[in-house]
């Protein structure tokens, strides 16, 4: 089954932080006009990534990155495949080392909108707000539960437990924390286009004791981990 759904781009204690909304009604106006000034957001911030770009002898990365972008939203994403592309950079990690991670040349600040806000505007579209890949925003365990407990408080509903390229360790902490704060598992591929590392819906088993976001609407398949 197919259904709409966004990731919404927030700013939590200076750290960028995705929330997805699953199911959403895509014409709702709030949500509309959200996303209008969201894009507008991150169209000023891709001008002044291709101009810090530019004072480092890299010309062209914005349109690089728009005809990368296909008429889409231009990301950080798209300027670091440009960078590989134009031999800058040997691969994407290597581009956000080089030129885009906090303290970089191509570094720019978010100006995203809140937790809060993300998880209201999708509520208001009759979506459910998930919290995305929470295991790689690169935190510790401590800001790690607290940025789970912080999306809890303000009425997420689900977070992604299971995410591609993860150990299993991880996962089953991720189940611990969702069971914790009495939210819906979900599961993410991270999956932007075609790439060698990521593989689209592979391995994303759900452990045990968790329930997964799609049974809030009809949706047949059961991925939890079985006991065998």
């Amino acid at each position: 089954n197919l259904i709409p759904g966004v990731e919404i781009s927030t700013v939590w204690e200076n750290h960028e932080i995705h929330i997805v909304g699953l199911n959403i009604d895509i014409t709702h106006p709030l949500m509309c006009e959200f996303l209008a000034q969201q894009t507008e957001r991150r169209n000023q911030r891709a001008q002044l990534i291709a101009e810090r770009l530019e004072k480092a002898q890299i010309p062209g990365a914005l349109e690089g990155a728009q005809r990368l972008a296909q008429g889409g939203a231009v990301t950080r994403g798209h300027f670091a495949r440009f960078l590989v592309e134009c031999g800058k950079a040997s691969s994407m990690a290597d581009v956000f080392k080089k030129y885009l991670a906090r303290g970089k040349t191509g570094y720019v600040p978010p100006q995203w909108c809140t937790i809060e806000q993300a998880i209201d505007v999708i509520h208001h579209s009759g979506g459910k707000a998930v919290l995305a890949h929470p295991g790689r925003y690169n935190l510790s365990a401590k800001w790690l539960k607290r940025l789970v407990a912080h999306f809890a408080e303000h009425h997420g509903d689900a977070m992604e437990v299971a995410q591609c390229q993860q150990s299993p360790n991880e996962r089953t902490q991720l189940a611990a924390l969702a069971r914790q704060h009495h939210l819906w598992a979900s599961q993410g591929s991270d999956f932007h286009q075609p790439c060698p590392w990521i593989e689209l819906g592979r391995k994303l088993w759900l452990p045990a004791g968790v329930e997964g976001v799609w049974q809030l609407w009809e949706q047949p398949q059961n991925t939890t981990e079985r006991e065998l």
